[in-house]
């Protein structure tokens, strides 16, 4: 099996491990992205069950291969009652269209992904 067979997807509207994009163009050709897991459906954060890391990738159009724009690892688990909330956010500059993907991590249930499409 390969590691990407494991990759899971679905709605995030109706799936708390899925990774929701969302961008906004600034000047410049500047652009903010965010990635949020448990939006809609809040995702448990606790030592037990919990977000590891979002990893968010771009894939400019005509390009062979994604580069990755943002990688956020979630360390505050319930540890002294702090709890981080799976919420990334980036900026990053192109000249070119293309596609923003994000994965997430939940220490229970794998890998997660969703893609977003950019314009410019």
């Amino acid at each position: 099996m390969k590691l990407t067979e494991t990759v899971q997807s679905g709605d995030w509207k109706n799936e708390k491990h899925v990774p929701e994009l969302e961008y906004n163009k600034l000047e410049d050709g500047k652009y903010e992205v965010s990635a949020v897991v448990g939006s809609e459906i809040e995702h448990p954060n606790t030592l037990e069950h919990h977000i590891a890391w979002i990893k968010v990738f771009f894939l400019p159009e005509g390009s062979k291969l994604p580069v990755e724009i943002a990688n956020y690892n979630f360390q505050a688990h319930g540890e002294y009652d702090l709890f981080t909330v799976p919420s990334a956010k980036a900026v990053f500059k192109t000249e070119k269209p293309g596609t923003l993907y994000a994965l997430s991590y939940c220490n229970i249930h794998g890998l997660w992904e969703n893609s977003l499409e950019l314009s410019l």
